[in-house]
């Protein structure tokens, strides 16, 4: 049965829905990212600039997806474009060194405590594969350690507890202890039991870009016990680096791990993913003068597009506002506004729900009371099924689309997003919630 919200969201936007019929034989559930699944159909995007994007009907749309998170400095930002489009006139790959690659990595090494000495890839799953080999040979053991919902990308080993486990290996599967987070006693029973752990590897801020949230202090007592029994410490830093602050949440904690993973923000907008940290771990990858080492222990890396030179100038562009400019400021005080503005709204409408996040990413919590102010608040079982609930998600999203904002129960913002965005986000949040209440989805 089709309900009122999807009734709508079909009206409004008949040329996507020509388009999905087109993409739907090109392509596995007609998209080209497990995210942009979405019934009845996905939406097509024009044109993007600033805190804004249009889509092929017409309609100016609030984007709180930001480029998956990628888009801190917003969508065409004209120093990115002038510094990109400069490059393409020079070339695009020469099969050799650029000093775009070193400026970029300066730029990492310089603003990323655990970061030594670093190498680029093209994406963020690619950091995690080669981050964890890495591990694996820098500690000659062989197991993982990763907490339950954390996303570290598509790869065998770092998928090991995603909701779909299909083609991944029962062998790959044994390699890697899945645990509960923000309880270090789990971690230390394993660790005493199992001396073949090589790493641990976490999203510092929480599963769901810190949705369900790890407490500080467990990263902390994570440290600790790594250091201890020997432990490699990654945080994959691929949603918080540069953004939680300019130091990622390394910084923001005040805590560093051995090494981290890097991408979005990274390369401003491009393709472009990397693996920094400790140099005794990063220089697995280094040819040595001891040809067994280079045959039996060294990590080989290649890859087509590292540091191409358009992803290179596009991040060394980026990091270079991110570090002398306000960015991260103004992204978190357009966060804290869009905390207060929902919360209030979810007072004076008596809806169960709170606006929660760190620095600029806002998550809003429906049909669930939390009479907490914690930023990092820790929720119940029956909570985080509830607040992860895909219908009313799925409902949740289109009409806030059809009230022209694209988010979902997470905001990812930026530093062009204007109060008046956040007034009128604010707004459609509070129409979406009557279409849910309507709809009995919400009560």
């Amino acid at each position: 049965m089709v309900t009122s919200i999807e009734d709508r969201y079909i009206k409004m936007h008949p040329e996507s829905a020509k388009r999905f019929n087109v993409s739907k034989n090109l392509f596995p559930n007609g998209v080209t990212h497990d995210a942009r699944n979405q019934m009845p159909f996905p939406h097509y995007i024009t044109h993007a600039e600033g805190s804004h994007k249009w889509d092929v009907d017409g309609h100016k749309i609030i984007d709180y997806w930001t480029g998956h998170g990628s888009l801190i400095l917003g969508h065409s930002h004209p120093d990115i474009v002038r510094a990109v489009s400069e490059q393409l006139l020079k070339g695009t790959h020469f099969s050799g060194s650029t000093d775009l690659e070193i400026e970029w990595a300066q730029r990492v090494k310089d603003l990323m405590p655990c970061v030594e000495k670093i190498r680029f890839v093209s994406s963020g799953t690619e950091a995690v594969i080669l981050a964890l080999r890495m591990a694996r040979a820098y500690t000659g053991k062989t197991k993982i350690i990763k907490f339950e919902d954390h996303f570290h990308g598509w790869s065998d080993i770092a998928a090991a507890d995603s909701w779909s486990s299909g083609g991944i290996p029962e062998d790959t599967l044994r390699g890697v202890h899945v645990l509960k987070p923000n309880n270090i006693s789990l971690v230390e029973n394993i660790l005493e039991k199992d001396s073949d752990v090589a790493a641990i590897i976490l999203e510092p801020t929480g599963c769901h870009m810190g949705q369900v949230p790890v407490k500080p202090e467990f990263l902390a007592e994570l440290r600790e016990v790594t250091k201890r029994f020997g432990v490699v410490l990654i945080f994959d830093e691929v949603v918080t680096g540069f953004r939680v602050s300019k130091s990622g949440a390394q910084g923001y904690f005040g805590i560093t791990p051995d090494m981290c993973t890097m991408a979005k923000i990274l390369a401003g907008g491009l393709p472009g993913g990397a693996v920094g940290g400790k140099e005794e771990i990063i220089n697995m990858i280094q040819f040595r003068d001891d040809e067994q080492f280079n045959s039996n222990t060294r990590v080989p890396h290649n890859g087509t597009y590292n540091a191409n030179p358009l992803s290179a100038v596009a991040g060394a562009t980026a990091l270079g506002l991110i570090a002398s400019t306000p960015v991260n400021d103004t992204a978190n005080q357009m966060a804290d506004r869009l905390k207060k503005g929902l919360n209030e709204m979810l007072s004076e409408t008596e809806t169960k729900g709170r606006a929660t996040g760190v620095a600029s990413m806002v998550f809003i919590r429906l049909g669930v009371d939390i009479n907490s102010d914690d930023e990092l608040y820790e929720f119940g079982d029956s909570e985080y099924k509830k607040i992860l609930d895909p219908a009313m998600a799925k409902q949740f999203n289109l009409s806030l689309y059809s009230h022209g904002v694209h988010a979902s129960n997470r905001f990812i913002l930026g530093s062009k997003h204007s109060t008046q965005d956040i007034d009128d986000t604010v707004e459609s949040v509070s129409k979406a919630i009557d279409d849910l209440k309507k709809e009995g989805f919400l009560q």
